[in-house]
């Protein structure tokens, strides 16, 4: 799911006074007052804020891509020891042929995996996925054989089945057997980058600019992508992977920030959950790339062409005003202020009238002494430390049953390329639905509801016989639906369950909880080799457990945004009382939110 985000309250807290107008309200709040009062200057959803938007909205695409790739990156088909001398003759069960090569369709008649074949100098040599043994005594080529063998390892490499993939990085490199571990590294390697990528590059946007950084990072997407294709080995291939994982989670992290802070506050929350949607597209591109393009590395460099259009345009991308104006930078802020006038048809107006700017530092005065918080203020006390552990759990479970789902569809039976991309599209109902219920529902009934239907469908999927693939494909999608929406929930449910001064901590801290989940989920699908539905069954328990936990969780709905633990507990006080949620409108709690502090928001997609 692509970018996390941080919130924070009307600027009367110290921590963003260097967006602030007098009195306390933010940049984006007097812009919005100074258009009803006549002046045409807001900095809403007009065409110029759409525009950003979707381009870089498209580039998310992109993210969702190479955060998937690795499905049919490392796909191993079967295999055998390639025997040490020309073949002149082969026997597989009962069936003789004259190719090595032609004997991979029997695999699928059920024989046992053992390859016999005869080489010209006469030798007889038993072949299997991993070890070979050559048959001391001359005989003749049948299974029918007591007496001594000599074992060999696979000196002379694999014979692979090409009836799906020309090449992958597993056949690339030899990945199997005593070296397959290398090949289930790939995914979580990947992932370790995309945690270092946020931490950095969230760092980074705030000292350098969102628009430098996305220059940076959408560049690094293109080019490290196009590196993997041509790596030389395997180390090389990690290597490019991960510098590739570091500038995609980057970009998440940035573009989060960017678009929010040119989005207008009615539109926020929608803008907010619907740049998941995007990343599932990606899922989708995939999906449909693979199923065309069988060769691993020409595959990879037509899913890196996607960020093509994302590095010609993003040139025209302007600095945001909130970032120009808290580096002191107030003749560049007005003019994008006045090009977005000047797009969206409207007159602008003059910045210096609506904030009393510092022309030789930056927007408010900061104060003298900050508090600084860590993360043991989020264990304050019992009934905070509980919300926070359950907070991490659902981060860690949503991340790990979002990914889970998503890797194992190529196991599910039927054709893999149609089950990834049916994974990836039913994302996007998803996202539709916690748009729609969350207002209506509540986030946390929402929550609730969607963690305990993917506990449900999980429990499903383990009854369902093994050659009723369709079924289990059809509630692996209903579960990826239930736990897709938990996951894009939990991003704005974790912002207003903290209060302002903790707020980016919770929400930092919850994302880190989720790559352990995204960096787990590789090694989770290969708990089917202990049993099939292992997986599932784990998902389903971690699940349930945390829907049952969060009905401890309040109900945030139609509240406004607590600054304290103490206004947070009065607010909840007055709920219980009243049994009434407060009488604010729709989104009013996330239309009081600026988008700030882009290093300590979160970790990547």
């Amino acid at each position: 799911m692509s970018g996390y985000f941080s919130f924070q309250l009307k600027c009367n807290q110290v921590h963003c006074s260097k967006f602030c107008a007098p009195g306390g309200f933010p940049f984006m709040t007097v812009l919005q007052a100074c258009a009803r009062e006549g002046l045409s200057c807001q900095l809403s959803t007009f065409g110029f804020q759409k525009f950003l938007y979707f381009i870089c909205a498209f580039q998310n695409i992109s993210c969702g891509i190479h955060y998937l790739a690795s499905v049919f990156l490392t796909v191993a088909p079967y295999h055998t020891c390639r025997p040490p001398g020309n073949v002149s003759q082969v026997l597989f069960g009962n069936i003789s042929i004259w190719r090595l090569e032609d004997i991979w369709i029997l695999f699928f008649t059920g024989h046992k995996d053992q390859i016999l074949v005869q080489l010209q100098n006469g030798e007889v040599w038993e072949l299997t996925s991993c070890h070979r043994f050559r048959r001391d005594d001359k005989s003749a080529l049948n299974s029918d054989y007591h007496g001594q063998k000599s074992s060999f390892p696979c000196l002379d490499g694999y014979i692979y089945d090409k009836s799906k993939w020309d090449s992958t990085v597993v056949t690339q490199w030899d990945l199997v057997c005593n070296r397959e571990w290398y090949a289930r590294m790939v995914q979580p390697v990947f992932m370790v980058g995309v945690l270092l990528g946020a931490m950095i590059f969230g760092h980074f946007s705030d000292r350098i600019g969102r628009r430098f950084v996305l220059w940076i990072t959408s560049t690094g997407i293109f080019f490290f992508g196009i590196a993997v294709a041509f790596s030389s080995d395997f180390y090389s291939f990690m290597v490019t992977r991960f510098l590739l994982a570091m500038s995609g989670s980057g970009y998440l992290v940035v573009v989060f920030v960017y678009v929010m802070e040119f989005i207008g506050m009615k539109s926020r929350t929608w803008a907010c959950i619907q740049m998941h949607s995007f990343f599932a597209i990606g899922t989708m591109v995939v999906a449909l790339t693979a199923y065309f393009v069988r060769t691993w590395w020409i595959y990879q460099i037509i899913l890196s062409t996607v960020t093509v259009p994302f590095v010609l345009c993003c040139w025209i991308l302007p600095e945001t005003p909130f970032w120009l104006l808290s580096q002191g930078r107030h003749e560049e802020a007005q003019r994008v202020v006045d090009l977005m006038a000047k797009w969206n048809r409207v007159s602008s107006c003059k910045l210096s009238e609506l904030l009393p700017l510092d022309l030789n530092g930056p927007v408010g005065n900061e104060p003298s002494e900050v508090k600084k918080h860590n993360l043991i203020d989020l264990f304050s006390d019992w009934n905070v430390g509980t919300r926070t552990l359950i907070v991490w759990l659902i981060w860690f479970t949503g991340c790990l049953g979002f990914y889970f789902f998503s890797l194992n569809s190529v196991n599910l039976g039927g054709n893999e390329y149609l089950n990834l991309f049916l994974m990836g599209a039913v994302e996007i109902p998803a996202y539709i639905f916690i748009s729609w219920g969350m207002d209506r529902i509540g986030r946390r009934n929402i929550l609730v509801f969607s963690l305990i239907s993917g506990a449900l469908f999980c429990g499903v999927i383990t009854v369902i016989p093994k050659d009723y693939f369709v079924y289990t494909v059809v509630v692996t999608m209903a579960g990826k639906f239930a736990i897709g929406a938990s996951f894009g929930l939990i991003y704005l449910y974790t912002a207003e369950l903290y209060p302002t001064m903790v707020r980016s901590l919770a929400v930092g801290s919850g994302s880190m909880a989720s790559r352990l989940g995204s960096i787990v989920a590789p090694f989770w699908v290969y708990l089917s080799n202990g049993w099939t539905f292992l997986p599932q069954l784990v998902v389903g328990i971690l699940a349930f457990v945390s829907g049952t936990l969060s009905l401890m969780l309040p109900e945030t709905r139609g509240r406004p945004l607590a600054t304290t633990w103490e206004e947070a507990a009065k607010q909840e006080r007055e709920k219980e009382s009243s049994g009434k949620l407060f009488p604010i409108a729709s989104n009013a709690a996330l239309e009081k939110v600026e988008v700030i502090d882009s290093g300590a928001s979160g970790l990547g997609e």
